[in-house]
């Protein structure tokens, strides 16, 4: 298995969706990663203090890029959580 890298590009807010749809105070943006935030993966277990949401989202991309594969010629891709009210925008390496 190849050692991955993943970086989170961006946090987004959508606090109108917040406001309409989740109880009061709900935390916008996510409030469990920080742009610039990396992650060097040995394996493909979910990272120590990664959502498990978003875990889920990126796994199997993961498991793709740990084991060689490719998207579209890169050995990277840029994916985002399925979170509607705040996103993060993370990018996946093979290193």
């Amino acid at each position: 298995m190849s050692k991955l890298q993943i970086t989170v590009l961006r946090k987004m807010a959508n606090q109108d969706l917040a406001d309409e749809y989740c109880v009061a105070g709900a935390t916008v943006p996510c409030p469990h990663f920080d742009v610039g935030q990396q992650y060097i993966l040995d394996s493909l277990a979910q990272p120590e203090g990664f959502c498990g949401w978003a875990w889920n989202d990126l796994h199997k991309f993961c498991v793709t890029l740990a084991n060689g594969g490719e998207f579209g010629g890169y050995k990277k891709i840029v994916r985002c959580c399925t979170d509607g009210i705040r996103p993060v925008v993370f990018k996946l390496e093979r290193l």
